[in-house]
């Protein structure tokens, strides 16, 4: 189990290390000024990837960005662009043996071999340069894959470059300018990656790749100077220096490079080994004349010998597929497959009769096709359908239930961005133990279609970390490795349009299909009720969405709204009760007033539930306040039909209620008369900034978590001294009164009203101050009404 996770990690470190080095070379060729020219035949195996592709070359795209039943470019186009890139029936009618023998002719195993090269010359780096390669190589990452997106991106972008220069009208799909290739080669150590993009000059390769911009460079460096490790991530991706990533995996990095406009021109090779000095000349070797593109860049890179995973092909396509997966080109990867075939077993023929047959294996390479998937975000929706949606997220999050909803959008303005939102059918496994895991990695952002992180919070809302999904946009600011975003005015805008989108999703599920409304608030409620707590721009929006138990929910929970619409003419707020379970709120005291009344009251059952309404009885719900039955300053009017006279006079109890505040010092702040019991004697209630006991339990099991008292991790103390209500009303309380007026110091009532006290705190949800204590009090009770029955019998037997 452990060799897989290892393995697992060493792939996703292959892919980032190949996505970083593509980038890079993309933003050397940002500056070359090539004048447009028509496309030239195509390299042989550009041909192949057409073919692959179908035998119309109006076939829809690989990713989907042509309508499949477009009937554009016309006949004359298609004849045009036969005779400009090669495209024509010799290329379509080739099979995969011609290509696998094509591919073996142009020495795609052994890309390596040394090269002639003549009048080479060699350049000292620009001090600068030399400076940033040892931070990035020594110092900067700990995720060696990166270089892999990067490289890969960069060569997407070449692809891009050259064909807004040949076709700016974009009347030539974009598969006829070729892709990307990607060859391991393990017998001299080398990885190849190669594009047929717009390719560079000799001077742009002395000019890119052994320099930085002055201001840039400086700019760099003096940032990094006083930075810290985490700061460091955050610098460089801003300043083009991500080619030289390419070392944190080779010791020797080869790019042999011919720029469109000169296919017909030389080849250039630029070579280094990062110690400080890089050689630029000219190729002078037929092999690989023959075989290198019209126009592109080839980058070979000389694997360091603690890095040769990168040379499996199966660690190439898992990092491909997770960074580069949605790349607007073909990435193809030279594998290895091995075939097994049956034949006779001479060994055992005998007197001329075949004998038995052995099974051997015969290995083969050729190119495999890797980002198959679609980019659906970025289609329009009327071109898609809904098990296309279902299909993309299976397949991307790996899920194995359909999403109970998604939301497709996409924004245009202050900040462009694609989005596509999934609600997850369950609960992540890794959520079920903690609500907001590190590694739930929910929403995938990508950049140019490219992919970054799936462990970014800044773009999402923390009440968000439910939501699977993808953010796709071409301007966020990105450090060097493209791992984190920059703090900018377009990630706060993403912020806040990913959530008013998300709840707009809920609602629509809300509305459309309360069933499955009903499933999602089993699920995500709780996350919710944390948005309505911590994003006070959309409070309001999110408390219509979440649902609690009541005194009238039946099976089912209820909205605020469903509680607004039942709620009485004269009734003043809204109710809601804290409590443990269904059971021990459908049996608390605080709410025998409240049914009198037949006023509703909402059950807040755990901690996030007590939160949620503290947050809504500070700004209220559409203008309603919103009351705890459990504070001490609730009012609520008469249920009864009493005439005045015939009740208690509280003025009457003042004595009582003076003398148990007394008594019970150590344990009540206060003891008032109630006005929302009917049947119970007494009740405690907290004060308006008292902690309910369920709140007061959570407070103290997360500092004793952390390590801490609740002192030291809230400032204060989270116990809060309760206030006694009593019923005026009850026997047990003009009881107690009258033995008090009788005789206070007595110690009858003073035994009474600490059993008073334990009693009420259990009903309450308090812990009992002396639990044998008070078990000794009820079994005395218990003994005194046995020992009275049984002297009434032994009375009744001598009577007779």
């Amino acid at each position: 189990m452990k060799a897989r996770v290892s393995g697992h990690g060493l792939r996703l470190s292959l892919w980032s290390f190949y996505s970083f080095l593509v980038l890079t070379c993309v933003q050397h060729i940002e500056s070359f000024k090539v004048k447009p020219k028509d496309i030239s035949s195509l390299h042989p195996r550009l041909k192949q990837s057409q073919m692959q592709l179908g035998s119309e070359y109006r076939s829809p795209p690989i990713y989907g960005f042509f309508s499949s039943d477009a009937k554009e470019p016309t006949d004359s186009l298609k004849e045009s662009m036969e005779q400009k890139i090669g495209l024509g029936a010799e290329v379509q009618s080739m099979d995969t043996a011609q290509i696998t023998r094509l591919d073996k002719e142009l020495n795609l195993d052994s890309p390596s071999k040394q090269v002639k090269v003549q009048d080479e010359k060699t350049y000292p780096f620009q001090a600068e340069v030399s400076r940033v390669m040892d931070i990035i190589v020594n110092s900067l990452y700990t995720d060696k894959d990166i270089f892999l997106r990067e490289l890969v991106s960069n060569a997407a972008d070449a692809l891009d470059k050259r064909r807004i220069q040949a076709d700016p009208d974009e009347k030539v799909p974009r598969e006829a300018f070729g892709g990307i290739r990607i060859t391991p080669n393990k017998e001299h150590n080398t990885l190849t990656i190669e594009d047929d993009g717009i390719g560079m000059t000799k001077d742009e390769l002395v000019n890119n790749l052994g320099t930085i911009a002055e201001s840039g460079t400086a700019k760099f460096l003096k940032q990094l100077e006083g930075a810290t490790s985490t700061d460091k991530n955050n610098l460089i991706g801003q300043f083009g220096v991500g080619f030289y990533s390419a070392f944190l995996v080779s010791d020797k990095v080869e790019v042999y490079s011919r720029a469109y406009g000169h296919e017909d021109g030389s080849i250039y090779r630029w070579k280094s080994d990062s110690a400080g000095t890089f050689s630029v000349g000219q190729v002078d070797d037929v092999d690989l004349q023959k075989s290198f593109m019209k126009c592109g860049t080839r980058i070979v890179l000389h694997i360091k010998p603690e890095c040769d995973d990168y040379l499996e092909d199966y660690k190439l396509k898992e990092l491909l597929r997770k960074y580069s997966e949605f790349v607007r080109f073909p990435i193809q990867v030279w594998v290895e497959k091995v075939e097994y075939e049956r034949v006779p077993d001479e060994s055992t023929a005998v007197e001329g009769k075949p004998g038995r047959y052995k099974t051997i294996s015969k290995k083969r390479h050729e190119w495999e096709h890797v980002n198959t998937q679609i980019p659906i975000w970025r289609r329009d929706q009327a071109d898609i359908k809904p098990e296309d949606y279902v299909s993309f997220y299976k397949s991307t999050f790996k899920a194995y239930d359909d999403p109970l909803s998604y939301i497709h959008f996409k924004v245009e303005g202050q900040v462009e961005f694609s989005c596509l939102l999934f609600v997850p059918g369950s609960l992540p496994w890794e959520l079920s133990r903690n609500m907001f895991d590190d590694e739930s990695r929910g929403i995938r952002l990508y950049v140019k279609r490219v992919f970054i992180n799936d462990k970014f919070s800044e773009a999402v809302p923390r009440w968000l970390t439910f939501v699977r999904g993808v953010v796709d946009s071409d301007e966020l600011a990105l450090n060097v490795g493209r791992e984190y975003l920059q703090r900018s005015k377009a990630l706060t805008i993403i912020n806040k349009r990913i959530a008013t989108k998300a709840i707009d999703m809920f609602k629509n599920l809300q509305s459309a299909n309360p069933e499955r409304f009903k499933k999602f608030s089993d699920h995500f409620g709780k996350y919710l009720k944390i948005g309505v707590v911590e994003d006070r721009d959309n409070q309001q929006e999110l408390a219509s969405l979440v649902t609690f138990w009541s005194t009238k929910s039946g099976q089912d929970r209820v909205t605020l709204d469903d509680y607004v619409k039942r709620m009485k003419p004269d009734q003043p707020a809204i109710y809601y009760l804290t409590a443990e379970n269904i059971e021990s709120a459908q049996s608390s005291p605080s709410l025998e007033k409240l049914k009198a009344l037949d006023y509703e009251v909402l059950y807040a059952l755990e901690p996030i539930d007590e939160f949620c309404f503290s947050s809504l009885t500070a700004s209220k719900y559409k203008n309603i306040m919103i009351l705890d039955v459990n504070k001490s300053d609730l009012k609520l009017k008469s249920s009864d039909d009493k005439e005045p006279g015939s009740k208690p006079d509280p003025v009457e109890y003042d004595t009582l209620c003076g003398w148990l505040k007394s008594l019970l010092s150590d344990d009540v702040h206060d003891v008032k008369v109630s006005s929302r019991l009917v049947e119970s004697p007494a009740i405690l209630v907290q004060t308006d900034f008292g902690l309910s006991p369920s709140m007061q339990r959570y407070m103290k099991q997360q500092a004793t978590s952390a390590g801490m008292n609740e002192t030291e991790m809230f400032g204060t103390s989270m116990v809060s001294k309760p206030v006694l209500e009593i019923n005026v009303e009850h026997p047990i309380i003009q009881h107690l009164n009258v033995m008090v007026k009788a005789d206070k110091l007595s110690d009858v009532p003073r035994q009474v009203a600490k059993q008073l006290l334990d009693v009420v705190s259990i009903q309450g949800g308090y812990n009992v101050k002396d639990p044998a204590l008070f078990a000794r009090s009820v079994l005395q009770l218990m003994q005194r009404e046995a020992k009275q029955f049984l002297e009434s019998q032994s009375a009744s037997a001598s009577a007779s």
